[in-house]
């Protein structure tokens, strides 16, 4: 017999068939825990995060709901907020397990502390159920309580399903113990009490590989244009490369961190996305409670570089009387309040999104400066202007031709709509060339002999910067352009030799 304890899952993992479990004895009711168990997250905590990204103004009534207690304070933030239950992150495994249950004539029932008219709202849309046993508004079905409803229910005539440490006294008592996603609080207490669960359903990603999706180490790329004005300003001593270094942590630290508020915000609206879903926190493979500690840790350790940066750079380059102390902590808290500000409001206004977006690529070669003490020219400032602002508009025309393709009208908090694509696609390659134009020029300018030997190859990246720009905006046209046009860039190979040719143009002009 397989082991009750692995998923059966293919290679895509995409579930196939319920884990073996022993036969239930003839008559026992099946309960199954909801939070954690039959869904891979917290419905109480994603709905406090809905409100925090679609009325931020109820946060401040929260206190007062958590006064009245648990079960008021779940009835409160239930009564706010429609949960989207048919995108919830089901345990699939679980799911697939009560689908053949039910097919079977199992009696079984919704058990858990969330809030009834949430569980009601579950139980209607999954059509397995025979009851729900929940938290009421006036006393909290957890623990002892559950315990409690369950003997007065059905006496001892019950099996169930949990996940968490409450669950212990539960499943010690009852018959064929189960559990999904058992945390180490459950697997410990269990063991204590020398019980063995009978199935165990488990349907999440490694911890790990789980986390470093989480903070997108793939999009550290982009703090790479820390470097850029020391790389054009050909300023290669050790202070500049330490700082350049030092704010490249800083800032990758910092996105990180604002890249998991994003995701913990975007719960709701992710899950409805055919990629985005498979995020760790929508997918339920990480909770959000672990998402703001995170947050917590990368934003301390990101901002004590940042103020640590100048002693760093005076340690090893000397001290240089053009370093200001703390201007690059400056414009990375500068960074790190905009990024919120997108992430809880801005990113619903249509272009002005964009302009955000696009401007953060700058405020990243801004704060290069800061570190790496190298004046930013205008000119790096004007191209860096247009060019970014063209990728932000692939970003959003790709989105929107997505959503095009399934059949959809309008983004998900976004604002856009599909009648949109033909001008947000004049005014991303309107941006694009204008990018162009700014660098034909400065190779034009005299300034330019002073810093290359041979200024006249400059010429040569010019054909190749078109090549990119027009093949990215043919393939977003296409619909076949990754939502994000810097994951699209590190990983086309077309898009990687090309960058490899400008960089020998380059290296060829010095």
């Amino acid at each position: 017999m397989a082991d009750p304890a692995v998923q059966n899952l293919d290679s895509t993992g995409i579930v196939l068939l319920p884990p073996a479990v022993p036969p239930l004895a003839p008559g026992c009711i099946l309960c199954v825990d909801l939070d954690g168990t039959l869904v891979k997250s917290d419905t109480l905590v994603d709905s406090v995060l809905y409100i925090a990204r679609h009325r931020p103004k109820d946060l401040l009534r929260i206190p007062g709901w958590i006064a009245q207690g648990k079960a008021a304070f779940k009835r409160h933030v239930t009564s706010s907020v429609t949960l989207d239950v048919e995108h919830l992150p089901y345990n699939q495994p679980l799911l697939a397990y009560l689908r053949q249950q039910h097919a079977e004539g199992r009696q079984i029932y919704l058990a858990t502390a969330a809030d009834g008219a949430l569980a009601e709202r579950v139980a209607a849309y999954l059509g397995l159920f025979n009851g729900v046993l929940a938290s009421d508004g006036a006393k909290n079905l957890a623990g002892g309580n559950k315990l409690a409803a369950f003997q007065e229910h059905f006496g001892e005539n019950f099996s169930y399903i949990g996940n968490a440490r409450p669950d212990v006294p539960i499943l010690t008592v009852c018959q064929s113990p189960m559990v999904a996603n058992p945390d180490a609080a459950l697997t410990s207490g269990l063991r204590s009490a020398s019980i063995k669960p009978v199935a165990t359903f488990t349907d999440r990603s490694a911890t790990l590989k789980s986390c470093l999706r989480a903070v997108r180490l793939h999009q550290w790329a982009k703090n790479t244009l820390i470097f850029v004005p020391l790389l054009l300003a050909h300023h290669w001593t050790a202070g500049a490369i330490t700082g350049g270094i030092t704010g490249f942590l800083s800032f990758g630290l910092c996105a990180s961190a604002t890249y998991i508020i994003n995701d913990l915000l975007d719960i709701d609206a992710d899950r409805k996305h055919p990629r985005k879903r498979r995020r760790p926190f929508a997918a339920g493979d990480l909770s959000a409670i672990a998402g703001v500690i995170a947050v917590a840790v990368l934003l301390l350790a990101a901002f004590t570089l940042a103020f640590a940066l100048p002693n760093i750079v005076t340690a090893i380059g000397g001290f240089d009387p053009a370093l200001r102390p703390y201007f690059f902590a400056e414009w990375l808290a500068f960074y790190t309040v905009t990024t919120l500000s997108y992430s809880l409001y801005l990113k619903r206004m249509v272009l002005l999104d964009v302009f955000v977006l696009s401007g953060l690529y700058t405020v990243r070669i801004l704060a290069g400066s800061a570190a790496t003490i190298v004046t930013v020219s205008t000119w790096l400032g004007g191209f860096s202007v247009f060019f970014f602002l063209s990728l932000a508009f692939v970003k959003r025309f790709s989105e929107l031709e997505g959503l095009r393709e399934r059949g959809g009208i309008t983004t998900s908090g976004r604002g856009y709509k599909v009648p949109d694509l033909e001008q947000l696609r004049a005014l991303g390659t309107g941006a694009a060339y204008a990018a162009v134009v700014i660098m034909t020029m400065y190779i034009s300018n005299s300034e330019v002999s002073q810093l290359y030997a041979h200024p006249i190859r400059l010429w040569l990246v010019i054909p190749v910067l078109l090549l990119w720009l027009s093949q990215i905006w043919m393939l977003a046209s296409r619909g076949e352009m990754h939502d994000d046009p810097v994951v699209f860039a590190i990983t086309d190979k077309r898009s990687l030799l090309l960058g490899v040719l400008m960089a020998g143009i380059v290296w060829s002009a010095l």
